[in-house]
């Protein structure tokens, strides 16, 4: 199978970094395909693997109606020409939002349920039910999250080991599943300091994330934090000051950022910068998970906010 090679480290300067005393890295994922992009490459990659080995035909997996997921998946399928199938929480509204569009373009068949529905996904009967209808697939949870993406994740810290002469004293990453995370966090073993920087309500994440790391009978270490404060109301929430940062941040480094993942987290960097959260003279690595691809859904949605 063929792969994207290792996505560069770009470096942040600005004024409040130089004040601060402090390096900003940016391991740019977004790079890695233009349409298997970020931490889903990374996660999809093994579970393909797995795929052809296993002699499958089509794969079926979940996600909302603008899930960075579901596009690449359908990019996957037809890239390496198999087939997919695309379960979609909510009902159906033509036309199909531009997430949709491209997945069906790309050969994914899509079928949507309630979302009452949606919330039997993991049940064995629900699971049956999809197998009798479309016959036998390959299983790619929500997000792409199991344990052969969580091998995929790992890798990142293998590239900037490589790319660094000494690993960063702090990692920062978007979490929606906790899987990116969840495979920084095996990778380093305890090595740097590392911040999720939550993309939903709630506190789910740090048990989430350490189920992960015990069902790979990893040690469960204490150097990895959730920050909670700044998923601006929750999953796909935003306020003009998130768009406003984005825009800015676009304008000053010439580097995209989603409203639903990355650029909450690059506000969150900044904004704890600001508040001298980070020890003086440390290097901060961020990882760009990409998610690109739902720009466009949020400007059809809220008008061209985002430039």
């Amino acid at each position: 199978m063929m792969q994207p090679n290792h996505s560069p480290i770009q470096e942040i300067k600005n004024d409040l970094l130089s004040r601060k005393k402090l390096r900003l890295l940016l391991k740019r994922d977004d790079c890695l395909h233009p349409d298997i992009s970020g931490n889903k490459w990374r996660k999809i990659k093994y579970n393909l693997v797995e795929f052809r080995k296993l002699n499958y035909r089509q794969l079926l997996t979940f996600g909302g109606a603008f899930s960075n997921h579901i596009a690449a998946v359908a990019a996957a399928g037809q890239l390496y020409n198999f087939a997919t199938i695309g379960i979609i929480r909510g009902e159906q509204t033509n036309p199909l939002n531009p997430t949709l569009t491209f997945a069906q373009q790309c050969g994914m068949q899509l079928k949507f349920i309630s979302r009452t529905a949606y919330r039997l996904k993991n049940q064995p009967d629900f699971l049956a039910a999809l197998k009798n209808e479309w016959g036998d697939f390959y299983l790619l949870p929500e997000g792409g999250s199991n344990i052969a993406a969580l091998r995929g994740c790992r890798e990142i810290i293998e590239e900037v080991a490589a790319e660094l002469p000494v690993l960063p004293d702090y990692f920062c990453v978007p979490c929606g599943t906790g899987t990116t995370m969840a495979g920084i966090v095996a990778a380093l073993q305890n090595k740097a300091n590392i911040i999720g920087f939550s993309a939903l309500k709630g506190d789910f994440l740090p048990k989430e994330i350490t189920d992960l790391l015990t069902a790979i009978d990893q040690p469960v270490y204490d150097n990895w934090q959730i920050n909670t404060d700044y998923h601006f109301g929750g999953y796909a929430k935003w306020q003009p000051g998130l768009i406003d940062f984005i825009n800015q941040f676009k304008l000053d480094n010439q580097i995209a950022l989603d409203p639903v993942y990355t650029g909450k987290m690059m506000y969150g960097i900044v904004d704890l910068i600001s508040k001298n959260y980070f020890r003086e003279g440390s290097t901060i690595l961020a990882v760009h998970t990409g998610g690109l691809q739902g720009i466009e859904g949020f400007n059809e949605r809220f008008g061209r906010l985002i430039a």
